[in-house]
């Protein structure tokens, strides 16, 4: 039976979170801190790179100096891509843009660049981090992954408007408040997975682990909607219509259309699937009400 320990540390704080790690000498570490926000580290740009980027090295050299077999797992996103996705040919199709690519027709795969876009500094401090995982996996040999989320999210998702997409328009819904739309018209694509599916797949990890890899991991097309299409799937499950406006405006470095390639991950462990669907998802968001 696996045994967990949770720390709450300012991973900043590169001394104490070496006795931490040194203390318990974990079996394995899942790195899940973050300033999550490509909208707000515009503002804090400083605490941004010193959480995402620093804060994973600290936290990456703790390990290497302490426990450095234990399969390291590092929560990644799929903003290293930046909005290079965008100049992928799309359709407009009725609820939602979709690929017109052939080539994308499963999504985005892990050799899709990642330069030459803008990211959001947000997107920056986390590529970062990304890129010195993967090279203490690399170059020190240690069982580093990276994850590269879609949208991941569930019941306990404390989500607001700059970040937590389904979760701040579950609550939004609920409490009767309108929607803002940034741009895209409201058909802008994003594929969802939940948090449960997300640690199933690090228990898999945990067993096999990788060193150095990076896996794309979100709910694929399956599991994708624009925001109108959840507008619907919400809608049929609480009763509330969703009032909404829509601006001219997108954010800066959004994706118009996302949906991740899953091919890799199942390739690499077959025995893992996405096991809740998109409905079943918003539906436990819906009983949870607003927590």
């Amino acid at each position: 039976m696996t045994r967990y320990q949770h720390h709450e540390i300012d991973i900043r704080d590169r001394e104490k979170l070496g006795g931490i790690v040194a203390q318990i000498t974990p079996d394995a570490v899942v790195h899940a801190a973050a300033q999550p926000s490509h909208d707000l580290a515009a503002s804090i740009p400083f605490a941004d790179l010193e959480i995402n980027a620093v804060g994973t090295l600290n936290l990456l050299e703790a390990c290497r100096k302490a426990c450095p077999e234990a399969p390291f797992v590092y929560l990644s996103t799929n903003k290293v891509y930046g909005d290079g996705p965008n100049r992928i040919p799309l359709k407009e199709l009725e609820t939602r843009w979709d690929y017109d690519d052939p080539n994308y027709a499963d999504g985005i795969d892990e050799s899709f660049p990642i330069d030459q876009c803008t990211h959001s500094l947000f997107g920056v401090s986390k590529t970062a981090a990304d890129l010195m995982v993967q090279e203490h996996g690399r170059y020190f040999g240690m069982p580093t992954v990276c994850l590269r989320g879609g949208c991941l999210t569930g019941p306990r998702h404390s989500g607001v408007e700059l970040h937590g997409f389904l979760s701040f328009l579950v609550k939004s819904n609920l409490t009767r408040r309108p929607y803002q739309i940034f741009g895209y018209k409201g058909k802008q694509v994003r594929d969802n997975i939940h948090a449960y599916d997300i640690a199933r797949l690090i228990e898999e990890i945990e067993k096999s682990p990788c060193v150095g890899e990076v896996f794309n991991v979100g709910g694929g097309r399956e599991n994708s909607c624009s925001i109108f299409e959840a507008f619907e799937i919400v809608h049929e499950l609480s009763g509330n219509r969703q009032e909404y406006t829509i601006l001219d405006e997108n954010r800066l470095g959004d994706h118009i259309c996302y949906l991740s390639n899953l091919s890799k991950i199942r390739q690499r462990y077959p025995d893992w699937s996405i096991t809740v669907s998109l409905r079943e998802c918003l539906r436990q968001m819906v009983e949870a009400g607003t927590v």
